[in-house]
């Protein structure tokens, strides 16, 4: 495997006892994570759309709309309650061989997995055995899931400029937005392109057999970067490697739920304007199902803006003072949310349009804020367990929850459920500077 060339802007790390090797700049590590989260969000979208236009009708015909949706939701949450295991399993599976075996076996395992939902017969064939199997792939995506994680955005925070952290720690944020645009079109496509009866029989599993190879072209992508002798000793001298969850939990618990906690703005804001909606439209409104899609697909693209901006103005601002300015920014709108997609067309536009742009705003930062806390030797295993708990707590069960709220109390719940994570956002970040202050005024003295 051929080395990574050398840039001017590299960052050289040795230790003192390190043998001089060659440097990894920090746009090079940038590709590998852009390439790895837009594929992962890819996957992840699909069947985030499918969740809400496909399965109801496809594995729960046997149930009224609402209820079919709802029960599609419960499935769709099964991948982040795997997810923390899969974590685990995959530093299990490091520590036992190396990142490149873990690696292979979480994306092998997550084509895999995304495969068997494409040739997955439904209801119609199999009867509840269909169930079953969605909900044990959807299992197995999120174990696939928590094991892909390769420390690259780790390494690429630790590598940065100082003054230009926030931006690179936004390039990875870009996926999820790049990820929702192209699942967001294709379904689009398919859809307004044959008929009611063809989709749902058998155009909604091209999508999945997109992912699956996008999958497989990322992991030789992203192999080729973390398994090089260059990016090993990068790792190594960051510290950048798994470390025992005891150990972690009992010197840096804290900063893991405080990480959880001030993701979460962010994290309910997610599938409130991407999966959510959706199934709104589909159930309770009368916009054009592709049209609703282009509406989003539009969205993607000012979250992308968003995601940018935001690395800007952290770098200018600070990373915790965006986060929690953005926090505010989705409080407000949470008094606005019901109205607005309870609204007209044009209602329903503007709260998907300027949702996705605040999502961007607050998710090109959400993810490693406060991750600093964890010092090196605890970075590489806190930072994947923070964002689990942050997806389990903050996105998991939010299509789930918000549909049945909204459609057994009215959509005022819709708001307060954007309030609940603004404020958890917010509360996190004033503990993180409390905690902080006293570890400064103890150090001083």
């Amino acid at each position: 495997m051929s080395a990574i060339p050398v840039s001017s802007s590299t960052v050289s790390v040795h230790g003192q006892d390190s043998e001089p090797h060659s440097e990894v700049a920090p746009g090079e590590i940038a590709v590998g994570v852009v390439i790895g989260r837009a594929s992962e969000y890819f996957d992840f979208f699909v069947y985030g759309i499918a969740s809400a236009l496909v399965f109801p009708k496809v594995f729960f015909p046997f149930a009224a709309p609402l209820q079919a949706t709802l029960y599609s939701f419960a499935v769709f949450s099964l991948a982040f309650l795997a997810r923390p295991l899969g974590t685990v399993l995959g530093m299990w599976i490091q520590d036992r061989w190396d990142r490149g075996t873990k690696l292979t076996v979480a994306l092998f395992g997550l084509g895999t997995a995304t495969a068997g939902i494409a040739f997955l017969p439904g209801y119609a064939s199999l009867g509840m055995t269909a169930v079953v199997l969605l909900s044990l792939f959807r299992l197995a995506q999120g174990l696939a899931q928590g094991g892909s994680w390769d420390g690259l955005p780790s390494l690429l925070a630790l590598n940065a400029p100082k003054h230009r952290r926030g931006w690179y720690a936004m390039l990875g944020q870009l996926g999820a937005p790049v990820g929702f645009i192209v699942a967001g079109a294709l379904f689009a496509f398919l859809y307004s392109s044959l008929s009611q009866e063809d989709f749902y029989s058998w155009g909604w599993r091209y999508p999945f057999f997109a992912a699956m190879a996008i999958n497989v072209v990322a992991l030789f992508a992203r192999l080729r970067l973390v398994v090089t002798r260059e990016y090993e000793q990068e790792m190594g001298q960051r510290e950048l490697e798994p470390v025992p969850l005891g150990e972690l939990f009992s010197t840096k618990g804290k900063h893991v739920v405080i990480g959880a906690f001030a993701a979460l703005a962010s994290y309910a804001l997610f599938h409130i304007v991407t999966i959510f909606p959706l199934s709104w439209i589909l159930l309770f409104s009368h916009q054009s199902v592709t049209g609703f899609l282009m509406v989003q697909v539009a969205g993607g693209f000012l979250a992308i803006a968003g995601v940018l901006a935001s690395g800007v103005i952290a770098d200018r601002f600070g990373r915790v003072p965006t986060l929690g300015a953005v926090a505010l920014a989705i409080a407000m709108f949470s008094g606005f949310a019901p109205t607005l997609l309870g609204g007209d067309d044009l209602a329903q536009d503007v709260f998907i349009l300027a949702g996705f742009l605040l999502l961007g705003l607050s998710y090109g930062q959400s993810s490693g804020a406060v991750t600093r806390n964890f010092g090196s030797r605890y970075r590489y295993t806190g930072a994947a367990l923070t964002s689990d708990l942050a997806w389990l707590i903050g996105a998991a069960f939010a299509p789930l929850v918000a549909l049945w709220l909204c459609a057994n109390f009215g959509l005022a719940y819709l708001g307060a459920y954007l309030l609940s994570g603004a404020l958890s956002t917010l509360a996190a970040l004033l503990v993180n500077r409390a905690i902080k202050q006293r570890e400064a005024a103890g150090k001083a003295a």
